[in-house]
């Protein structure tokens, strides 16, 4: 068994067999910062060994290596050889962000937002446009991909060459924090949807594309009622758009793939399926703005995946096979959150918000600055059938004068129990179809009175989304 030299740096040397196949000749030269200072502490790749930002190194030495790299996070150890200038790569911290949460059940199930970094405070200058901006010329085609090896077809990977031209990483920073999230690209001049807690009290924007260039951006606008907002990169043409689909005709079951920035590792692709429809979730923040006044609940009638999705995956697509984006993702459930405040990760329950939902409210803030929401004009709270302890409607309490819920006859004891044809088993349940529907439209509210059971269409109304 032969002796190896030249240790991954901060990795003492090891006479026991490596773990790098097949090995090159000679040692491995510690990476520097821009400034060439070297790096110390673990791997790059290590987010408990390295500070800062985002810096940028290559391999160094003489000769040439293949297999795997040293400096690949799961495969710690010594590795013989010397590599050849190569490829430069990105090192990034992976940053301990504010998290929100919501302890949900017995089991302690938290459900997570904040995986920008939650930042909390006032409204950044918006930028006009004179090009088109209308959601409705979007998604015509599909993104071409710079990436010419033919991928199978109905494939995830030629799901990731289709989108990842359409999807950028948001670094957020302030004078006090910063953090990394995601977004999809919706013109090709620069506006791009995320979500409201990526940016949210940011001061500073900046966006990396896929092909690695950067550039500064500003919020046009956003609403933390539905956590969704639109930014523009500034000084940008020539960009290739999402393509944007229908989150209406969902199924149970279908696969879909995500794609973001997880824990700061951009372009990141995973895949998984479509684990439920309508899940009414709430993310509480448990952040404080500049003022000290508390952060806006969400309340989203979401779509479940088990695709991994992780802190920094905020504001990124989910997709279908097609390549078209049906949500945004936006939340997590952990089984626990850890007491020093970090984040958990996934374990396979993430949701989404709808495409449809998120697209309108896109639309409304380019056009406007600004987003609306409907509401049906009644305060609400969970209801319980006898001893049970499950939720079995939304029971309704005060009726606001005028509303589309008095027009249509609905009383203050009222149990509403679907939305249309989507059963309603909590007040959150009802809060979310609400939210999700399309403000000064029609629905239809069933509803039971005493022992009768009525359905009656109601005139639902708008108001502006905080």
């Amino acid at each position: 068994m032969d002796s190896d030299t030249g240790p991954v740096p901060g990795r003492p040397a090891q006479t026991d067999q490596d773990w790098w196949r097949p090995r090159p000749s000679g040692a491995w030269s510690a990476p520097t910062w821009g400034d060439n200072t070297p790096l110390s502490g673990g791997s790059p790749y290590d987010p408990n060994r390295q500070t800062g930002t985002t810096h940028t190194q290559a391999w160094s030495g003489g000769g040439s290596a293949s297999g795997y790299s040293p400096y690949q996070p799961q495969s710690y150890g010594p590795v013989t050889g010397s590599a050849t200038a190569g490829r430069n790569g990105s090192v990034t911290t992976v940053k301990t962000h504010r998290g929100t949460i919501l302890v949900a059940t017995a089991a302690t199930v938290a459900l997570l937002a904040g995986f920008g970094g939650g930042f909390l405070g006032g409204h950044l200058a918006s930028n006009s446009s004179s090009a088109d901006s209308s959601l409705t010329r979007i998604g015509t085609s599909a993104p071409v991909s710079d990436n010419h090896v033919a991928a199978p077809a109905g494939s995830v990977q030629e799901v990731a060459t289709k989108v990842l031209p359409s999807t950028v990483s948001v670094l957020a920073s302030s004078s006090s924090s910063g953090g990394e999230g995601s977004g999809i690209i919706l013109t090709d001049d620069g506006l791009i949807l995320t979500n409201n807690h990526v940016v949210e009290g940011a001061t500073d924007l900046q966006v990396q594309f896929n092909d690695g260039t950067a550039a500064a951006a500003e919020v046009v606008g956003k609403t933390a009622t539905d956590d969704l907002a639109v930014i523009k990169a500034q000084g940008v043409s020539g960009l290739t758009p999402a393509t944007l689909g229908t989150s209406g005709n969902l199924q149970v079951g279908q696969p879909v793939v995500a794609i973001g920035s997880p824990l700061g590792l951009s372009a990141t692709v995973t895949s998984g399926i479509v684990s439920a429809l309508n899940r009414p979730v709430r993310t509480s923040s448990s952040q404080q703005t500049q003022s000290g006044a508390s952060g806006q609940d969400t309340v989203m009638n979401a779509v479940q995946t088990d695709a991994a999705i992780n802190p920094g995956n905020s504001g990124g697509a989910l997709v279908d096979m097609s390549g078209a984006v049906i949500g945004i993702n936006s939340a997590i459930a952990s089984l626990s959150s850890s007491s020093d405040g970090s984040q958990a990760g996934s374990i396979g329950v993430g949701f989404a918000i709808p495409i449809d939902q998120a697209k309108r409210i896109a639309q409304e803030i380019i056009d406007t600055g600004k987003a609306t929401q409907a509401v049906l004009g009644a305060s609400v709270r969970d209801t319980s059938t006898g001893s049970s302890q499950i939720s079995s409607g939304a029971e309704l309490a005060n009726i606001t004068p005028g509303s589309g819920a008095e027009s249509a006859g609905l009383q203050s004891g009222d149990v509403v129990t679907k939305v249309g044809n989507q059963s309603v088993e909590s007040a959150d349940a009802l809060i979310a179809a609400i939210r999700s529907a399309q403000p000064g439209g029609n629905t239809e509210i069933t509803y039971t009175r005493g022992s009768d059971t009525e359905t009656v269409t109601v005139t639902l109304g708008s108001a502006t989304a905080n």
